[in-house]
């Protein structure tokens, strides 16, 4: 197995008995609860169950406890996430503040490595990378969400990625096993990031071992500077961010990608749909790329406004606008 270097840790050793809850998982257990607490939309149904672990061994014992058929979804602060109103089957793993280990693991003159678990938020790597006079992070201030959510999708502002400054990441799979990958191992693109599935993977259970899949850390490479400016940087784009976002209302974040060579915020605001509103969900007028949940929005109300944005520019621009969001669950 050649292109995965396992650190195992062993399911039929440590697990429970599949598809039960053991006494030796430290985690909290949630029946029935509100997606509306869990996404930063504050919009969306109920999920089945909801975990959250106390560590990564917890998370992996857990893990190891569920069926084979149990639909798993791994979120850290639910941003860039949209739930149906008819909410989610199986159980939701919340990372954040759970995987929290945030450390300096490597520094001198010319560079440092900081590892993040994926439920820091990306905020906090900014700031705790300027404390030690690491530069290169500053843009991760600006990015609502957690290191795993930024490894996903290969978030980015301000002209920066996560994958720009990622040396390696640390991966959890479905059956327990924790292991590492480079970033050779990825197709890496704009807001897209897929495993590269290389021909030589022949056997049931290495296609079993990456079918399913999540990152739970990263190592961020980053040059050694000066801590005050980067700290400077981090501040003057926080203001800039306040300026042009509408921060103040429930919102996901950008809602599409930009297309090659303009923006969607402007294709947006030139087809006059600044303010266009369903029930609750409507169209921002500080940021055309932005939907605000002006107080009783359902996913419905916003997965419609999503929907009258994409055709309107589509008709009036020729421009599709491709989807940042990622919408889950069952209609009501």
């Amino acid at each position: 197995m050649n292109i995965l270097e396992i650190d195992k840790l062993s399911c039929d050793l440590h697990a429970p008995e599949t598809g039960t809850l053991s006494k030796s998982l430290r985690g909290k257990v949630h029946m029935k609860e509100s997606m509306k607490k869990h996404t930063s939309w504050r919009a969306g149904g109920e999920a089945e169950r909801i975990y959250i672990p106390a560590d990564l061994l917890d998370l992996t014992y857990f893990l190891c406890s569920l069926s084979e058929s149990e639909p798993v979804h791994m979120l850290g602060l639910g941003s860039n996430l949209l739930v149906r109103d008819g909410g989610l089957k199986g159980t939701v793993i919340l990372l954040h503040a759970q995987l929290g280990d945030l450390q300096l693991e490597h520094q001198d003159e010319i560079e440092g490595l900081i590892y993040a678990e994926a439920g820091v938020t990306c905020a906090k790597v900014a700031r705790f990378a300027a404390l030690h006079n690491l530069i290169g992070a500053e843009f991760l201030t600006g990015i609502p969400g957690t290191v795993g959510g930024a490894l996903a999708m290969n978030a980015g502002c301000y002209g920066a990625e996560m994958w720009e400054v990622i040396e390696k990441v640390k991966i959890l799979n479905r059956s327990g096993q924790i292991y590492e990958r480079r970033p050779i191992n990825y197709e890496i693109n704009y807001r897209h990031v897929s495993l590269k599935i290389k021909s030589s993977i022949e056997n049931q259970e290495s296609k079993n071992i990456i079918s399913e899949e999540w990152f739970v850390g990263g190592w961020l490479r980053l040059k050694s500077g000066n801590g005050a400016t980067s700290r400077k940087k981090i501040k003057e784009l926080l203001i800039r961010r306040i300026g042009s976002q509408p921060l103040n209302l429930p919102n996901a974040g950008s809602v599409f990608s930009n297309p090659p060579g303009d923006y969607a915020a402007r294709l947006i605001e030139s087809c006059g749909l600044k303010g266009f509103r369903v029930g609750g969900a409507t169209v921002s007028t500080k940021h055309a790329n932005f939907i605000v949940n002006t107080g009783h929005a359902t996913a419905a109300d916003i997965e419609e406004v999503m929907r009258v944005m994409q055709d309107t520019v589509e008709k009036k621009t020729g421009v599709k606008l491709m989807q940042e969001v990622r919408i889950i669950g069952e209609p009501r």
